[in-house]
């Protein structure tokens, strides 16, 4: 008699077992997006990649919390070349930051009608409009950076027993600079003003010699502030659109028209930058009586410090105080030329409502004066930043007078501006002057590490033979010897 087979589980089980994987399912998923939503929220972020090693700086961030529009970001790209995973890590960090920015990849080699769509949209008809980084916030409101722009380079001689020859090798990405500096203009369709006086000898903004302000008026773009030169001839004073005067060693003096409309416009609440110089020491400009009316005195005299020092002209200036100006380069040093102390006008009886002045950066104690080599060493301040508070019921033209003086002018220069934290001391400056206080935290560029092996072009010709013949051949020979014996 055949036996009846009995169920192993009843459908009462059946079901019970159902319901608890589905159960334990839902408590994992729960426990996933739990952990998710915490590590988000309360938990530092982890950069694994190479790519992201540099996490967004503190003024990236304000500028990206602070945003208000939605940022299409459309990398038109290669995506064979050498720095596109970089500048894809790097957006994606911006995108991780805020919803406010989404990022689209068109790779113009592999997807033409993708490629097509882009250049008819922003009207990319030139040969050279290829690898790109666009951002659109609408309203035809539209920033295009070239990759090229992004990585600054220098040549190295590469190996060759026959002539010279050289490559363009990458040090530095300047790609969160550049980036920042778009959703910046983006956000603020009107820069603001700065005016640069000329007549007096002053260093000229397009000027890309040694000595010349190229690159300062590029450090002002960055921050999304235009620049004009300025003359003072005439019955016109200082134009009210002008947000920041910027005054860069005049070796002439100043007419005194000139020096009444620039006492003027800081009467009226101006903001102004003023460079010294070495040479000003023998050649007053006319602005030493005005600046010591704020409380700021340029001593006529250069600092030397035998022990901070390189080439025994420079002045490594390494102790800041603590100012919203200077806060972030307390880990870092200037590299200043031949400056002048520059230091707060010790008032007997200061004047009501003062101007409150700061010394901001400081020599070494072992500074001395050239004018007095005998002297008892000390450190000196070598730059001051001057605000008059608004007295209570009064309001200005202009606003509220702010004024930094440096005592030197040539290491914010093409040549010297790269000089330790030059630059970002540029970005610091404008930017107090300007009370725009998110963007205090500088960004620099990042430095490039790359891993190459240079080497000539017999000895990459050796390589070859031998990774694409003497390594196969010899895997070849003995599997070979194995398989004859074997057969013994």
């Amino acid at each position: 008699m055949a036996t009846q087979t009995q169920p192993s589980f009843s459908p009462r089980r059946h079901w019970r077992i159902g319901f608890d994987i589905f159960a334990r399912t839902l408590l994992v998923l729960a426990v996933v997006v739990m952990a998710n939503f915490l590590g988000a929220r309360f938990f530092e972020r982890f950069y694994l990649s190479s790519h992201t090693s540099e996490e967004l700086s503190s003024r990236t961030l304000s500028v990206l919390h602070s945003m208000t529009n939605q940022v299409a970001v459309t990398l038109y790209y290669d995506t064979s070349d050498e720095f596109y995973p970089t500048i894809v890590a790097l957006l994606n960090e911006y995108k991780s930051a805020t919803p406010k920015i989404s990022v689209k990849v068109v790779d113009y080699v592999l997807d033409a009608g993708e490629a097509e769509k882009i250049k008819e949209q922003y009207k990319l008809n030139a040969a050279d409009d290829k690898d790109l980084i666009i951002f659109d916030a609408g309203n035809n409101h539209v920033k295009i950076i070239p990759g090229d722009q992004l990585v600054q380079t220098t040549l190295q001689q590469v190996p060759n027993e026959k002539e010279h020859e050289f490559r363009r090798k990458p040090v530095a990405f300047n790609g969160e600079m550049t980036f920042t500096s778009a959703l910046l203009a983006l956000e603020n369709p009107h820069p603001l003003k700065a005016y640069f006086l000329q007549g007096h000898g002053e260093g000229g903004l397009d000027d890309s010699g040694n000595f010349g302000y190229l690159k300062f008026a590029t450090t002002l773009a960055q921050n999304y502030i235009t620049v004009t030169n300025l003359e003072l001839n005439g019955d016109s004073g200082v134009p009210m659109d002008c947000n920041l005067l910027i005054i860069a060693a005049p070796t002439d003096a100043l007419s005194e028209n000139e020096l009444q409309k620039i006492g003027d416009y800081l009467q009226q609440g101006g903001r102004l930058f003023v460079l010294f110089n070495y040479a000003s020491v023998k050649q007053p400009t006319g602005l030493e009586p005005i600046l010591q009316h704020w409380g700021i005195n340029v001593v006529a005299d250069i600092l030397k410090d035998p022990h901070d020092t390189m080439t025994g002209q420079d002045l490594k200036v390494r102790r800041f105080a603590q100012h919203p100006a200077v806060n972030a380069l307390a880990q870092h040093s200037l590299q200043m030329i031949l400056p002048r102390p520059v230091e707060s006008v010790n008032w007997q009886n200061p004047p009501a409502n003062a101007p409150q002045v700061t010394e901001l950066a400081f020599s070494g104690p072992d500074s001395t004066l050239a004018g007095d080599p005998a002297g008892t060493p000390r450190s000196y301040p070598v730059i001051a930043a001057v605000e008059q508070k608004p007295v209570a019921g009064a309001a200005t033209l202009r606003g509220n007078t702010r004024i930094i003086v440096a005592g030197d002018s040539i290491f914010l220069g093409n040549y010297y501006i790269e000089g330790g934290a030059n630059r970002d001391f540029v970005s610091y400056a404008v930017n107090w002057l300007l009370d725009r206080t998110t963007l205090l935290e500088g960004i620099g560029p990042h430095p490039v590490t790359e891993f190459r092996l240079l080497m000539t072009h017999e000895q990459q010709q050796d390589v070859r033979w031998l990774l694409l013949g003497a390594l196969p051949g010899a895997v070849l020979l003995l599997g070979g010897c194995v398989w004859l014996a074997r057969r013994k």
